[in-house]
């Protein structure tokens, strides 16, 4: 069951003296905190506790199998010889514990027994004892005891006598029943009424005794509807067209209107990305779903146009498998489609099959909640344990879905994406850019291998083997091996000529962030020639900035790797210095700046009486060795006409890929051909490595009537499964949609758990109501639209939130009165933005600053609508986080509302809120002609949507008072700032009346 509703106070100001010392601005702030702090009622506390629906799901599918593989053998009342008299197979087995004593504490790991035991942290207790859990099960148990360890398993002398699932008594359940049309009640308040919800409402309040609410004032309602359709506080000019429209259908045009704007989609498409667990990186390296942005406009899109809701359903399940259409909706389709690919999954698992069932399973759980209202994934390892859902129809479901590649195996798999169709036009003249490009790619590649040849050749006029060990180089070599590196950098052994065991290059990227440094450790002081040795090609950096510190300072030498080395082929001289005995020199090869391969192999610290090639041992009388010869000079200078060549067209290739078009690329899923996809064998206790009976490909058997679609031989299944999931004759899905539109309006549903309409959620308080809806919908063409006009001129909408009947139903299950609900994190960000100014309305597009490649440390900085800031799993806005967004790796039909601590902090001192108020402040000292009394009106009615109250301006006026206006703009401005952010940290701006 859900936590009961958070019930705020009413924002009113207080009028103590402030403590001493504390500043005039920061006792205004900490006033209007004060009185702005909601209060929770407990009317009284239930000794039995139901389990939350999420927690028992994550029991069922994750801890009850891995007890029942690991645990039972020993400990359970199945064990042949019960160990340490410990039971684990039964809350009050592991709640009364064995020799030990209780083997758990609820919400504690580290002082659990059992933990200790499986962690191996206790050596007295180390189970299973044969080997170690591996890290992912004892995630699962650490998360379990974390969780306050939920178990609905009672305590039986005797394990339960097996039994099979009843499908055609499960059938008798109401949400596997069909909806139909109810009879509209008749009232006695007969006047009282606007439609049929009115009365369906108003007859179940009759019944009970009760009588509705009062309306609500008309200031109310138009900030009410602005923000449940648009997500945005309407502008005073706003509230004052309506509240001066005294026409009979002033609201039902307010309500168009609202519907009819841009802004409706961007609401209302951000409530269906909380069900779709919409994000754009995955948890595991933070990589980001560069094409993900194009399902949230779909998303977006579709609630603007109002997509009817059934065909929302087949793109987002079998686009890519409809035919027909146009090439816009062909894209649409195939976009839709992101919408199976979006799961968080970790994509380093090494075993693949396991991988794969692993994203079907994340899959199946999303679309059993989002469109069904089932937890279909407790049936991956056994029977469902409280619904008529077999294990073998999660195989038979999971079959179609497996036919359906989303990764690409490799050792971290990659989510796959594609080209999107384009217009004949666009095609072809992306094709005739894409075939320049790839014939300049081939001359590239052709004077690359010339290069190449002609480094060969003189490579092989050079001495010496083509590698050779640093300890038969005279002088004191360095190898790369033994340098000090900062940043990654890379081994080779490509150019097959070097020092050691290969030579490091900087991967062609991180520019200025990476370095080599070699430390020479000389035998005594002395001139010294230093060289360093690198392998060149045309791909190398031009001018590589090397350092040499020695005792005669610091000397910058830039060297061009793309020339061959003049010495042996090997090394470049960087000059001769002079160094001390105190190992204080050194050589530093660095990126910073370079615009190709950065290439370090070795450096050789040559003495000079060594340079000539001399042994260190040989007297100095003794005639020295030439030099080595010099590269044929005309090889040298056609390598270097061929380097010039390679780097030209490198050029040419980027001028040409950066301005032409772009292929637009989208995210989705690969359909397997028939011979690799087909019906699944159950996995027993969920392992793809012990398979058993097969499960052929089909639907829940408890709500798949004759008029189920048949899957040929020839097809997956998928297609067929999206029709089955936007069918008429399914009892479900429109039942779950419109009681998620009654959730997003009301703010709870006429079912209250709304992605679970199982047995273990909650009954509907008003079926006949929700029934009717639900067929109504469906003769409306799916249409969200008829839907949230219907529900919102209906006279309960326009309720006041007084309590009209607390004690008798303090949880206003009966809707005797409008909930009062909080803004959600979007709307709080978006309304702070509109009232400094600053919030833009551009729709659509990526809004992921391009190249990034990781989540993690994003600075989110733009100013948008917040259903275009990055969803990022590693990274959210903290705003986002102090105010309970979804969690965008799960289906969140509903949101937690908190009341916590860190709100009131974040709304003190985060610099966002204080830009936004300095901002907000700012615009309103820039309104030409305003007294300080209109600026207090409009400041009010910007934030607030309603002018202060008397005791409000009153305080307000004292406040302002104490700053009194100066010649510094900065002096004005900050009183007004603070006024802001008071009133953003008001609980009349967080919340909705």
């Amino acid at each position: 069951m859900p936590p009961r509703t958070t019930r705020p106070f009413r924002f009113r100001f207080l009028r103590p003296c402030p403590p001493r010392g504390l500043a005039a601005g920061h006792w205004f702030l900490l006033v209007l905190l004060l009185s702005s702090i909601p209060a929770t009622f407990s009317l009284h506390a239930s000794p039995e506790t139901p389990i939350p629906t999420r927690d028992l799901e994550f029991f069922e599918k994750h801890v009850r199998p891995l007890l029942i593989s690991r645990c039972y053998e020993c400990h359970s009342t199945e064990a042949k010889n019960l160990k340490g008299g410990l039971r684990l197979d039964s809350r009050q087995g592991w709640s009364h514990g064995g020799d030990s004593g209780p083997a758990i504490q609820p919400g504690d790991p580290d002082a659990s027994l059992l933990i200790q035991a499986v962690r191996y942290s206790n050596p007295d207790l180390e189970m299973p004892p044969r080997e170690r859990l591996p890290e992912t099960e004892l995630a699962i148990l650490d998360d379990w005891v974390r969780r306050g360890a939920p178990d609905p398993r009672e305590s039986t002398t005797t394990p339960p006598a097996p039994r099979g699932i009843d499908l055609e008594s499960g059938r008798q359940f109401w949400s596997y029943q069909p909806p139909r049309k109810h009879t509209v009640p008749e009232v006695r308040r007969a006047d009282w009424p606007r439609n049929d919800i009115d009365r369906f409402l108003l007859s179940r309040l009759e019944s009970e005794g009760l009588s509705p609410a009062n309306d609500a004032a008309k200031a109310t309602l138009v900030r009410r509807a602005w923000f449940d359709l648009a997500g945005l506080p309407p502008t005073p000019e706003q509230i004052d067209a309506f509240l001066n429209d005294s026409s009979p259908d002033a609201w039902e045009r307010l309500i168009d209107r609202l519907l009819a704007s841009p802004r409706f989609g961007e609401r209302w498409g951000r409530h269906w990305l909380d069900v779709a667990r919409f994000g754009e990186s995955v948890t595991l390296r933070g990589l980001v779903f560069q094409e993900a942005w194009r399902y949230r406009d779909y998303v977006i899109e579709a609630f603007n146009r109002d997509l009817p809701f059934n065909q929302f359903i087949r793109e987002q399940i079998a686009g890519d498998l409809i035919g027909g259409g146009t090439v816009a909706e062909r894209q649409r389709r195939l976009i839709a489609t992101t919408f199976l690919a979006l799961g968080n999954s970790n994509l380093e698992e090494q075993d693949k099959p396991q991988l794969r069932m692993d994203v079907v399973d994340e899959q199946l759980d999303t679309i059993g909640k989002a469109f069904l209202g089932q937890t279909i994934g407790c049936a991956r390892c056994h029977d469902h344990k409280f619904d008529p859902i077999p294990t073998r129809d999660y195989y038979a479901l999971a079959g179609i879905l497996r036919g359906a590649r989303t990764l690409e195996d490799a050792n971290v798999s990659k989510w796959i994406e594609m080209p999107l169709p384009l217009p004949p036009q666009q095609e072809r003249e992306l094709k005739s850019h894409e075939d320049a490009v790839a014939a300049l790619q081939s001359r590239l590649d052709a004077a690359r291998k010339h290069a190449k040849q002609l480094a060969a050749s003189a490579d092989s006029s050079l001495p010496g083997p083509p590698v050779i060990a640093a300890s038969d180089l005279p002088g004191i070599v360095i190898d790369d091996a033994h340098a000090r590196r900062v940043g990654e950098w890379m081994l080779s052994q490509y150019s097959g000529r070097y020092i050691g065991a290969g030579y490091l290059h900087d991967l062609n990227r991180d520019k200025g962030a990476k370095t080599l440094t070699f430390h020479p450790s000389l035998p005594g002081p002395g001139q010294y020639e230093v060289r360093l040795a690198y392998s060149h090609d045309a791909n190398r950096a031009r001018a590589v900035p090397v350092t040499i510190l020695s005792a005669e300072g610091e000397t910058v030498v830039h060297v061009n790797q793309q020339e061959p080395p003049p010495i042996d082929g090997r090394f470049v001289s960087l000059g001769e210095f002079h160094f001390e005995q105190n190992n204080q020199g050194y050589v530093l090869v660095s990126n910073d700046g370079t615009d190709g391969h950065v290439i370090a192999d070795a450096v050789q610290f040559l003495p000079i009486n060594l340079k000539t090639g001399t042994p260190a041992s040989t007297p100095p009388d003794e005639p020295r060795k030439p030099e080595p010869p010099e590269l044929n000079a005309q090889l040298a200078r056609e390598t270097r006409a061929a380097n010039d060549e390679v780097s030209r067209l490198e050029a040419e290739l980027k001028r040409l890929t950066t301005a032409g078009p772009v292929r637009p690329m989208v995210m989705s899923v690969l359909q397997e051909s028939p011979d690799e996809s087909g019906d699944l064998r159950v996995h027993i206790r969920g392992s793809v490595h012990n398979l058993g009976e097969p499960a052929p490909r089909g639907f829940l058997q408890v709500i798949s009537r004759e008029t189920a679609p048949r899957i040929p031989e020839s097809e997956s299944g998928r297609r067929q499964l999206a029709d089955w999931l936007a069918s008429s004759d399914n009892p479900l899905p429109a039942r779950v949609v419109v009681n998620r539109v009654w959730l997003w309006i009301f703010g709870a549903g006429l079912v209250r758990t709304p992605d679970n309409f199982g047995t273990t959620g909650e009954l509907p308080t008003h079926p006949e109501l929700l029934d009717t809806l639900a067929v109504r919908f469906m003769e409306e063409g799916w249409s969200i639209k008829w839907l949230v006009r219907e529900i919102t001129t209906s006279r309960a909408y326009r309720l006041a939130t007084a309590d009209a009947a607390l004690e008798a139903d303090p949880d206003n299950r009966l809707l005797s009165h409008m909930n009062r609900r909080r803004l959600d994190a979007e709307s709080i960000r978006d309304a702070m933005l509109l009232a400094a100014g600053r919030l833009q309305l551009d729709m659509g597009g990526p809004t992921i600053r391009p190249g990034t490649s990781t989540d993690y440390g994003y600075a989110h900085q733009n100013a948008r609508r917040s259903v275009y800031v990055p969803v990022l799993r590693n990274s959210l806005p903290e705003l986002f986080e102090v105010f309970d967004f979804a969690d965008p790796s799960m289906v969140t039909g509903q949101r937690n509302v908190s009341t916590v601590a860190p709100q009131a902090l974040f709304l003190m001192n985060h610099p966002f809120v204080m830009e936004q108020a300095r901002a907000a402040a700012q615009r309103l000292l820039d309104e030409p002609g305003m007294t300080p009394e209109e600026r207090i009106t409009r400041a009010y009615r910007i934030t607030l949507g309603r002018p202060p109250l008397h005791g409000e301006r009153r305080i307000t006026r004292e406040f302002l008072d104490t700053h009194p206006d100066a010649d510094e703009p900065t002096q004005l401005t900050e009183p007004w700032a603070r006024l802001h952010q008071a009133l953003f940290s008001s609980i009349d701006f967080r919340y909705l009346n």
